[in-house]
């Protein structure tokens, strides 16, 4: 037999004996108490989690975008735009047809912002001024954006379950289409 089917054939034989232990093992361990529940189907436990889930959904988070595409297409502009979850981790991204390439980050850095701080980031602006209680925060956090186009998204209930960042056009349209898009998460 060549030596790469003993090898072959060596490790199928080890890989069977551990999983023989392991049986033993988990048998043991359970001393012959009342057998072991049915596997849950792990695509319904994650269904039921979501439902109730202080976090934002993919399917929250893609209504939110269309949303903020509809408002920004109203209002004739283009833009890049952000979802983040409740740990201001990016859940969803789009960027429209002609948006600018620098707003992209922009974008993120305004969702993780708002996220980070639970308010816009407008909102955040102003406390930041020089004086302010926020003055120098947006050095802090690889960078915040404090300026307006992030908003808080909140599910019915009122809890924070993410949040949106919007950039490509000036502030206040920025702002416009943010809060669009987090009414349409809902």
């Amino acid at each position: 037999m060549p030596l790469h089917a003993r090898r072959s054939a060596s490790l199928a034989l080890s890989l069977a004996a551990g999983l023989v232990l392991l049986g033993a093992g988990l048998t043991a361990t359970r001393g012959g108490a009342e057998p072991a529940a049915p596997a849950q189907d792990p695509t319904q436990s994650r269904v039921d989690r979501s439902l109730t889930s202080r976090d934002i959904s993919l399917a929250q988070a893609q209504a939110a975008i269309l949303a903020a595409e509809r408002k920004a297409r109203e209002i004739n502009t283009k833009m890049d735009i952000a979802i983040v979850d409740a740990g201001g981790n990016l859940k969803a991204f789009a960027r429209m047809d002609g948006a600018w390439l620098g707003s992209i980050d922009i974008s993120i850095r305004k969702a993780k912002t708002a996220r980070y701080f639970d308010m816009n980031t407008g909102e955040i602006g102003k406390l930041s001024q020089p004086g302010g209680p926020l003055y120098g925060i947006e050095h802090s956090n690889d960078g915040l954006i404090t300026f307006p186009g992030g908003v808080p998204i909140r599910n019915a209930e009122g809890h924070i379950i993410g949040a949106i960042g919007v950039s490509g056009s000036t502030v206040e349209n920025d702002h416009i289409v943010a809060m669009a898009g987090a009414e349409g998460a809902k």
